[in-house]
């Protein structure tokens, strides 16, 4: 069996389109001081070709690539 299951902190399998929460108050690099507060939802992810990485457009922030280790599906 592979391993390319895309997966939140909770265990629970992400796909494209999927909503999720941010579990940790998170400091967006180069984006002039934006954090993003724990409990932010983020709607519509998009899967990248890496396992514990998804892609995100989230309020200011466009392009955003988060760690699924910080977010859990709603």
């Amino acid at each position: 069996m592979t391993d390319d299951v895309t997966k939140d902190s909770n265990g629970a399998v992400l796909a494209d389109g999927d909503s999720v929460t941010l579990i940790k108050d998170l400091k967006v690099r180069g984006s002039g001081g934006v954090t993003l507060k724990r409990g932010t939802l983020v709607k519509n992810i998009r899967l990248t070709g890496d396992t514990d990485e998804i892609e995100a457009n989230v309020e200011k922030v466009r392009g955003l690539v988060l760690r699924t280790e910080f977010v859990k599906k709603v």
